[in-house]
């Protein structure tokens, strides 16, 4: 199953193309500047029946007039049957459209990182036919922006900073100054960033931190993460005026029935249980259906 930090390393690049330009300049390479990107389909499938489906495909119109095609993959572990995927998917690219390959692979972990950016030979090592060299996007050498200002200068590559170094032992410092920038950024801006954000994090402990600093900074009050958020207090508060029903009524609650109530996130489900926590005779007579 694919994860929501995968989709969200790829979702970034698919919402903004133009992102590749500040990640190449990060890591030294000069493709020049872009001036046009297309989002190519991603399925790269024969006619036989084999499947073979790059992340993101982008093909990318230079200032010279050329044209190269960008193949991302968001990377979240070590995987020793990916480099021969890799080196399938940019040859196929190649032979389908004629146009130079690139591959940039997006990691969360150094370890994995470190991993991707080894050059894979292909073929005996007297005289290997293909070497695979993916540029690699990590917490090894994305720039650690904690500073509001320079967020604002480049709000798509200090988002893919963030997720990359989500797993970092003290993320707040630089959460805290992607919720600065963002409160002057338009809401049509700032919604789907701050959403990406959400997902890219994933389970990571960075994403609970994350999720506090948009539910109590007011100038994240309309985007969805937050009312997400203030739907899930809502239904906290209402699971617990259940529970306190049930106890001044002077009915038990089984360890199970206390957890089918807190665990449920339902407003309507929580509502009705709340309205039969008034007369229910027994605490499982909160879940019969009439």
């Amino acid at each position: 199953m694919v994860s929501a930090p995968h989709e969200a390393m790829h979702r970034i690049f698919q919402d903004h193309p133009g992102l590749f330009s500040g990640v190449s300049e990060v890591l030294g390479v000069d493709f020049g500047p872009l001036v046009g990107v297309t989002i190519l389909p991603t399925d790269l499938t024969e006619s036989r029946p084999v499947e073979r489906r790059v992340g993101t495909l982008l093909r990318v119109e230079t200032e010279d007039g050329g044209s190269y095609l960008l193949a991302i993959e968001a990377q979240g572990k070590k995987d020793p049957a990916k480099p021969a995927s890799w080196t399938y998917y940019l040859s196929y690219l190649h032979t389908k459209y004629r146009l130079p390959p690139v591959l940039l692979v997006v990691c969360q972990d150094r370890a994995t990182a470190e991993w991707a950016t080894l050059p894979v030979d292909i073929g005996p090592p007297q005289w290997p036919s293909i070497t695979l060299r993916p540029l690699v996007v990590g917490p090894h050498n994305m720039p650690v922006i904690t500073d509001a200002a320079e967020v604002r200068k480049d709000l798509a590559l200090a988002t893919l900073s963030l997720i990359t170094h989500g797993a970092d032992r003290d993320p707040d410092v630089i959460l805290k100054a992607m919720t600065t920038a963002l409160r002057e950024t338009p809401e049509a801006i700032k919604n789907p960033i701050v959403e990406l954000i959400s997902q890219g994090l994933g389970n990571l402990p960075a994403a609970a931190l994350w999720r506090k600093l948009v539910a109590v900074d007011l100038s994240f009050y309309k985007s969805p993460l937050s009312e997400e958020i203030r739907d899930e207090g809502r239904a906290e508060s209402r699971a617990e005026d259940i529970l306190f029903i049930l106890e001044l009524r002077g009915i038990d609650v089984s360890e199970d029935v206390r957890g089918r109530i807190t665990g449920c996130n339902d407003a309507e489900t929580l509502l009705g249980w709340l309205a039969r926590a008034l007369n229910t005779p027994s605490a499982e007579g909160l879940f019969e259906t009439t």
